[in-house]
C-alpha cells in the first residue's frame, strides 16, 4: 500500500477488489444520490485564510472531545456489514481505531457482536443503537452496558430505510442471493470470494439468538424496519436508563440539537447518514457553525469527509471531532486492518500539512477566523 497516497487511492483499490454489488452498497446513496455530491460540495463553500510568520515547527492535535482529552479529533463512525468487505471487519476497524488512539463506534448492524468486539479489540468502544424494536433496544443497551461500553450513540435519522436504488437493482442483502450475475461477479473478484469463503457469510451478530417467542420482535428483525414511533419521550426514557454518556446522531436542525441537550444528551452528531437516507437533506457542514455556536463543546459531525483539509474546516467551524466512515471502509476493503490504519494516517498527515501551511500550530487554535466564504 506504499503507492497509495489518498483516500481516493484506497477507494480505487476497494472498487477493484469488491464485486460490483458489494461496492455499490458501500458507495451508494439514496434516490438520485444528489446528497452524496452535496456533502462533498459543502467543503468548497469555505476557503482558508492563512496567517504567516507563525511558529508552526510543531503541530499539536490534542483535543478536548466531550470532556475527554484525545490525541486526535477523529472517530471511527458506526458502519454496518463491515464483514462484507473483509473477514471480521468490525474487529479490524476497532483495532485500527485503537492504534490511532481514537474511539470506535460499533454499529447495531455489525457483523461482530457487542461482546466479541469488547473481548477481541478493546480500546475506547462506543455502541451505536438503532431502535428496531423497543424490546430489542432494551436488550442491546443492557448488553453494551454489561460489556463495558461507556458511550451510547442513538441514531435518529432512519425512521424508514432510504431508497437505495443501487441495492434494489443488485438485490444486495443478507444473506447474499446467489443469482448467476452475482456468482459471475464473484468469480471475477477471486480475492474477495476466497476471503468470504474462508471467513464465512457475514451475519447480523447482534440480532442472533433473540427472543424466539416474541413474534413482533422477530417480524421487526426479519423486515429490518426501524421503530418509527421513537420520539422525544422515548429519548427521555433512554436517557433515564443509560447511566453514562449519551450522544444523539443524525441531527441537522438547531432546535433539535438544543432539545437533545435539554433532555440530558451529552452531545450531538450532525449527520445526514452519508447521503444514504434523505437525498434532499442539507449537508451537516451547512448547519455546523450555528449549532456549534449554540452548543459549544457538544458537537461532532460526519458525512462526506475525504481529506484532512475537510476535517480542519469542520474543526474551524466549531466541531469538536469528525467521524470518518466510508474512507475507513475503502481502506478495510483494500487491505483489512492495515488499510484502515493507513487511511487514518493519510487523513492525519493531511491535517498536519493543512495546519502548517495555514499558520496554525494547534487544532485548539482553530476558529472561524481561519476561514472565509468562497468567492
Amino acid at each position: 500500500m506504499s503507492t497509495v497516497f489518498s483516500v481516493e487511492g484506497f477507494r480505487a483499490l476497494a472498487r477493484r477488489r469488491l464485486p460490483t454489488m458489494v461496492f455499490d452498497y458501500l458507495e451508494g446513496g439514496a434516490d438520485d444520490e444528489k446528497g452524496l455530491k452535496r456533502n462533498r460540495d459543502a467543503f468548497d463553500r469555505w476557503e482558508f485564510t492563512p496567517k504567516r510568520l507563525v511558529d508552526v515547527a510543531r503541530r499539536d492535535f490534542t483535543s478536548e472531545v466531550l470532556g475527554v482529552t484525545q490525541a486526535l479529533p477523529l472517530m471511527a463512525a458506526p458502519m454496518g456489514l463491515s464483514g462484507a468487505f473483509w473477514p471480521k471487519g468490525d474487529i479490524a476497524l476497532a483495532r485500527a481505531a485503537q492504534k490511532a488512539s481514537i474511539p470506535f463506534m460499533l454499529s447495531t448492524a455489525a457483523n461482530a457482536s457487542i461482546e466479541e468486539v469488547a473481548d477481541e479489540a478493546g480500546g475506547d468502544l462506543w455502541f451505536q443503537l438503532y431502535v428496531v424494536h423497543p424490546d430489542l433496544a432494551d436488550q442491546l443497551v443492557a448488553r453494551a452496558l454489561a460489556a463495558g461500553y461507556r458511550t451510547l450513540v442513538l441514531t435518529t435519522d432512519v425512521a424508514v430505510n432510504g431508497k437505495r436504488e443501487r441495492d434494489l437493482r443488485s438485490g444486495f442483502g443478507l444473506p447474499f442471493k446467489y443469482t448467476p450475475k452475482v456468482v459471475l461477479d464473484g468469480m471475477l473478484h477471486p480475492r474477495w470470494s476466497l476471503s468470504l469463503l474462508a471467513g464465512g457469510m457475514p451475519q447480523m451478530a447482534n440480532f442472533a439468538n433473540q427472543d424466539a417467542n416474541n413474534v413482533a420482535l422477530q417480524a421487526a428483525l426479519l423486515s429490518r424496519k426501524m421503530d418509527a414511533s421513537f420520539d422525544w419521550e422515548s429519548l427521555k426514557r433512554l436517557r433515564e436508563r443509560w447511566p453514562h454518556r449519551l450522544i444523539v446522531k443524525g441531527i441537522l436542525h438547531p432546535a433539535d440539537a438544543a432539545h437533545c441537550i435539554a433532555l440530558g444528551a451529552d452531545g450531538v452528531i450532525l449527520s445526514n447518514h452519508g447521503g444514504r437516507q434523505l437525498d434532499g437533506s442539507c449537508s451537516p457542514m451547512t448547519t455546523l457553525q450555528e449549532i456549534a455556536t449554540a452548543q459549544p463543546g457538544k458537537v461532532l459531525i460526519d458525512s462526506g469527509f475525504r481529506r484532512g483539509s475537510d476535517v480542519v474546516k469542520a474543526l474551524a467551524l466549531g466541531a469538536d471531532a469528525v467521524l470518518i466512515g466510508r474512507p475507513l471502509l475503502y481502506g478495510l476493503a483494500a487491505a483489512g486492518e492495515e488499510g484502515a490504519s493507513q487511511v487514518l494516517a493519510i487523513i492525519r498527515d493531511e491535517m498536519d500539512r493543512t495546519l502548517a501551511n495555514m499558520g496554525c500550530a494547534a487544532v485548539r487554535d482553530l476558529s472561524v477566523d481561519c476561514l472565509q466564504p468562497a468567492q
